[in-house]
């Protein structure tokens, strides 16, 4: 998305530091001094005297056993269990304190907090608790939209197998993906955002919560804006979208009316939804109930004591980041992620639009290990100024983001007026990520809850685009492009020609990796030229194969070549000489533990 704009709402911000521990002079019992940095409009309105604030435990969920487990649906129930019962325990002396002074409160276990709206009196109270590590404010956060821009000539491209579809749809591959029979059915993807307009053409069919002739909005959908709410009002009842972004952003994922709106990468896959922002407003607590909810959805209305984590998607797309002055310290949100990626779901967040400089990638989930992070690019593959850039130095890891990028300039997607808007930004990027992994479940149903496989075949299958703007010469991944542009087909190809293993890192462009090189021309007729570069002597395998996943051709069968670069040449004929058929081929080069595939073109 665009960077975040802060904008401190209501009257009261209030950022509380836990300090020194001492013991109390009359009970001897530890104690912790505390401070209050307060908003200069403390004070002023009919909140006076009150503010939201989050009372973070000092202990988080060992969740390390669920990784040992067989399902997703297994995994899910214990992160569950395990989450809530930590909670429970460890919150209990501090929900009783808020009851007996009658404070609004909501207790969360995704992350082990509570949320509370109260005076100063009761934050000290709270603070000098032991269990208590820190209390955050909760203030009112503003997400930037993404930037309204005018169609484009390349805003819709016309392909061989007879549909038009959007060009960032195009460009990294889905057509030919649809025309291999994966489409994304059997997938579910989740969505935070602004909400989502729920009967909008495009996006109907795919509810999970829409049956063709009634809708059951229970376990798809939660509003965790609790008052206010702008026109969709506090706790809608059922999906509902006030900006805009959010039915924007499930467009690009999942859109398709039927007719002449391809919009969305996995138009087979149905979706979820939950708003955490109102009318572009959130807070942590609400973007982290929306976490919570995914991680085990319950019904309208009802609890989180009702979860069900077998009814949780297989990715959530996050189109928004949680600065420190929005109350996201940089490790706030760090639990709920690893919880869901612990529960065998893929969290992809978009990388920001903190750019053009380097290190912008600064603020959660996007700077996190656990989670896919997507920056953004142009019809080019050239990297957008806006687009966030790593390394990380927040958390003083100088870790590489982001993982990969995607398309995010002049994108056409859903509007909640029932027509279709064109946005750029980085928020518009993410989305085709989550679509990806919903198009890789629906290719091997056996990856559900592999989050370490799904990513490697995402970044596996991702174009190699190199840039040495943040200090990594010509290496791949790198802290602007990541792994590379993604490619649906490279990576879904590599499921369909039946690649057994875990599909190893993208291979950096150096004399020191194997490199399969995009093949010229492409599209080509009736014959192209297919190159590689081997690091090393030794033997390769070079084979094509139709989109079925049947071999068409095999190059090179076991040969060995010398250190340097190779091509061959195809001429669009079987092994018995017979030409093909037009359509799109994998061509796919192996040598020991190393292997690449890439797709291409052949037309009439």
């Amino acid at each position: 998305m665009g960077r975040t704009m802060i904008l401190i709402g209501g009257l009261i911000c209030l950022v509380l530091a836990i300090g020194v521990a001492t013991a109390d002079s009359n009970t001897g019992i530890e104690t912790r001094h505390w401070r209050t940095n307060a908003d200069p409009l403390l004070g002023q309105g009919p909140a006076a005297g009150e503010a939201e604030y989050l009372v973070l435990l000092d202990r988080q969920a060992d969740l390390s056993a669920a990784a040992g487990l067989a399902s997703k649906a297994a995994r899910g129930r214990h992160v569950f269990t395990a989450s809530r019962s930590l909670a429970r325990d460890t919150q209990a002396p501090l929900l009783a304190l808020l009851q007996a002074a009658g404070a609004d409160h909501r207790s969360y276990w995704i992350v082990n907090l509570i949320w509370v709206r109260g005076d100063a009196a009761l934050m000290e109270a709270l603070a000098r608790h032991p269990a208590v590590a820190r209390i955050q404010a909760n203030p009112r956060v503003r997400l930037a939209a993404a930037t309204p821009v005018s169609p484009t000539a390349t805003s819709t491209d016309s392909h061989p197998f007879g549909r038009n579809v959007e060009w960032n749809i195009a460009h990294v591959g889905g057509p030919e993906v649809w025309a291999a029979g994966v489409t994304g059915v059997g997938a579910v993807v989740g969505g935070i955002d602004t909400g989502y307009a729920w009967d909008h053409p495009a996006l109907l069919a795919q509810y999970r919560g829409w049956d063709g002739n009634a809708a059951e909005h229970d376990y798809n959908w939660h509003d965790a804006i609790h008052d206010g709410g702008g026109p969709c009002g506090p706790d809608a009842p059922e999906p509902c979208d006030d900006n805009g972004h959010g039915t924007h952003t499930l467009g690009t994922m999942v859109g398709d009316d039927g007719g002449a709106n391809q919009i969305g990468l996995a138009p087979g896959a149905r979706w979820i939804g939950c708003r955490c922002l109102s009318e572009g407003w959130g807070t942590a607590a609400t973007f982290i109930e929306c976490l919570e909810w995914m991680l085990a959805p319950y019904p309208v209305g009802g609890s989180s004591e009702e979860g069900l984590p077998e009814l949780a998607p297989h990715v959530i797309n996050c189109s928004w980041s949680c600065p420190e002055v929005a109350g996201c310290a940089w490790d706030t949100l760090l639990p709920a992620i690893a919880a869901l990626r612990a529960a065998g779901i893929v969290v992809v967040a978009s990388g920001g639009g903190g750019g053009p400089g380097c290190s912008s990638i600064d603020e959660p989930p996007a700077i996190y290990d656990e989670a896919l992070t997507v920056s953004a690019t142009d019809q080019q593959d050239q990297v957008t100024s806006f687009a966030g850039r790593g390394p990380v130095e927040v958390d003083d890891s100088g870790r590489i983001k982001p993982d990969v990028c995607a398309p995010a300039v002049a994108v056409r997607s859903a509007w909640p007026d029932g027509d279709y808007h064109y946005l750029t930004g980085t928020s518009t990027a993410a989305p085709l990520v989550a679509g990806l992994i919903a198009l890789l479940v629906a290719a091997d149903p056996s990856l559900a809850g592999d989050v370490d496989q799904l990513e490697n075949l995402v970044t596996a299958g991702a174009v190699p685009l190199i840039s040495g703007q943040c200090g990594d010469g010509t290496a791949v991944p790198n802290n602007v492009y990541g792994h590379g542009r993604i490619d649906a087909l490279a990576s879904v190809g590599q499921i369909l020609v039946g690649v057994g293993e875990p599909a190893a890192p993208a291979p950096a462009p150096t004399a020191s990796a194997w490199r399969l090189l995009p093949n010229q021309p492409n599209p080509f007729n009736p014959r192209t030229t297919i190159a590689f570069e081997a690091p090393t002597p030794g033997p390769v395998s070079l084979r094509i194969y139709d989109l079925s996943g049947r071999l068409v051709r095999t190059l090179i069968a076991g040969e060995a070549v010398g250190a340097g670069r190779h091509s061959r040449s195809w001429n669009g004929r079987d092994e018995n000489g017979r030409p093909v058929a037009a359509g799109c081929y994998f061509y796919r080069l192996s040598s020991g533990i190393h292997s690449q595939t890439r797709r291409m073109v052949l037309v009439n």
